[in-house]
């Protein structure tokens, strides 16, 4: 048997202002979509378009409080070519969240509180 990683799942609650953050933040796109025949969700599945990987983002019509991370103790990681352009425009965007500069990464959040790893290519 052999599994290979597909994508993860986040849940949001305002699609298009997740879309775009994933957008600008990460230079993510949509690559897929899925929309219940009743409205009652939609997945948009984001991706880099080198790796494979998706971002599935899932859109619950009835949900209209926020998500509960708990203590948020799970992230995504995103490799980055150009670390330092990286971290000033993560700076200007205001969602950098912590930064641990012994280890040379930081985190940003998204628009829902999830937690994204920036670490530079060694």
């Amino acid at each position: 048997m052999n599994f290979k990683m597909v994508h993860n799942n986040f849940n949001v609650l305002d699609l298009e202002k997740s879309r775009k953050f994933y957008e600008e933040a990460l230079g993510l796109k949509t690559e897929r979509r899925k929309e219940s025949a009743d409205g009652s969700f939609i997945l948009e599945f984001m991706g880099d378009g080198e790796s494979g990987h998706q971002l599935e983002l899932t859109w619950l019509r009835d949900r209209k409080e926020p998500y509960s991370l708990g203590d948020n103790e799970f992230h995504l990681a995103f490799r980055v070519d150009d670390f330092d352009a990286a971290y000033k425009k993560h700076k200007e965007m205001g969602v950098i969240c912590y930064e641990n500069e012994g280890m040379g990464i930081y985190f940003i959040t998204d628009p829902d509180g999830y937690w994204l790893e920036i670490v530079p290519t060694r």
